[in-house]
């Protein structure tokens, strides 16, 4: 008998700060591995799809004639998926409510499965690996990127900032994840059972005026107005003058005319 499912909470939660970050994803930028891979005709599953934007990109790649079926735990956001989706034209796409401990598919039943962004908040990395693995075909590709918080660097100095990283990752284990995933993939991809596996990296940089301004602003409002902020408040990590101080900071660093903002 199979028992309950270990259980994490998403840190960040679907507030609209969270959502102006998720939207502004594509293949390109932040599933570039795994485009060679891909070709029309094949079957995809995206798991943790968000509101959809890598979604529409891989279905393109893989359509007219591929089937993408899209995940996520939250319907609301899957509601704004199917909406996305639609409006690029993707006729390919289908979505569910699902698990990544436990999903509602097939042995084999996918030729690649891709999941961003997604084992950093689950209890249970490994296991959500093996399941990635039990409805993906003989030879066919699991994709997962995951950043690494630890790795985040930045330029000028400020302090509000080093606390913020402090807080985030202290409130992400706190809700059963792990930040720093990033480093771990290979680790984990081979404990559960994955005998070949490609590990790499890349890197999102923020460095002009217009993405330190769209960066920092979104994390000043991810700090005051989202899920992250209410936890550590409630957690006793955190109180609402210190996390004002934190989201002043942002603003700082977003304001500074040599600011560099870097993450593996």
């Amino acid at each position: 008998m199979t028992g309950p499912q270990p259980a994490a909470v998403y840190t960040h939660g679907y507030q609209e700060a969270v959502l102006r970050s998720h939207r502004s994803r594509t293949a390109a930028d932040s599933a570039a591995y795994l485009l060679p891979e891909l070709r029309p005709g094949q079957s995809l599953l995206d798991v943790g799809c968000g509101p959809g934007t890598i979604t529409a990109d891989l279905a393109e790649l893989v359509g007219p004639s591929g089937r993408v079926v899209a995940v996520d735990t939250s319907a609301e956001v899957l509601e704004q998926a199917a909406g996305y989706v639609a409006g690029r034209g993707a006729a390919n796409v289908e979505f569910a409510l699902a698990d990544v401990h436990r999903l509602p598919y097939r042995d084999g039943e996918f030729d690649v499965v891709h999941a961003h962004q997604v084992l950093q908040h689950v209890a249970d990395p490994v296991g959500a690996l093996r399941e990635l693995r039990r409805v993906t075909a003989p030879g066919g590709v699991v994709a997962v990127r995951d950043v690494d918080f630890a790795s985040m660097a930045w330029f000028p100095e400020v302090p509000a900032l080093d606390r913020w990283l402090e807080l985030y990752r202290r409130t992400a284990r706190a809700n059963g994840g792990e930040p720093d995933a990033g480093r771990r993939l290979l680790s984990w991809a081979r404990e559960a059972g994955f005998a070949e596996v490609t590990a790499g990296a890349g890197t999102w940089t923020y460095a002009t005026p217009e993405r330190r301004a769209w960066w920092g602003g979104m994390w000043a409002d991810r700090v005051i107005g989202t899920a992250l902020g209410r936890t550590a408040v409630e957690r006793g990590f955190a109180d609402r003058a210190e996390l004002e101080r934190i989201a002043d900071g942002w603003r700082e660093w977003s304001a500074a005319g040599d600011g560099w903002f870097s993450m593996l």
